[in-house]
């Protein structure tokens, strides 16, 4: 997504935030005085998302619930077998005798 557009699509508040010096000129270097907001902006974002994700991680309840995924009962493989079975039962179903046969 374009900086740019990010910044001007959402609702936003000023916030007045102190930079070194050096970061700010590196910063600078590589968006340039104009980018500056987006770039913080993306780099601020990004940074939230990997500390909640560690946060998420760290919690001792499991994330994965087996009552939540009732279609894996029987295990993964039985499971992608069926998804490949509906599958090719709609390309015959769609496809006809322009199906590939496999030989």
């Amino acid at each position: 997504m374009c900086h740019v557009e990010y910044l001007k699509s959402k609702a936003r508040k000023y916030a007045h935030v102190i930079i070194p010096e050096d970061l700010l000129a590196q910063i600078d270097a590589l968006v340039g005085q104009r980018g500056r907001s987006a770039f913080l902006v993306e780099v601020l974002r990004q940074e939230v998302n990997r500390r909640r994700l560690l946060q998420m991680l760290g919690d001792p309840e499991p994330i994965w619930k087996d009552e939540d995924h009732p279609e894996l009962k029987e295990g993964s493989d039985a499971f992608v077998r069926r998804l490949r079975e509906a599958d090719r039962e709609r390309d015959e179903e769609v496809l006809g005798p322009w199906l590939p046969r496999p030989q």
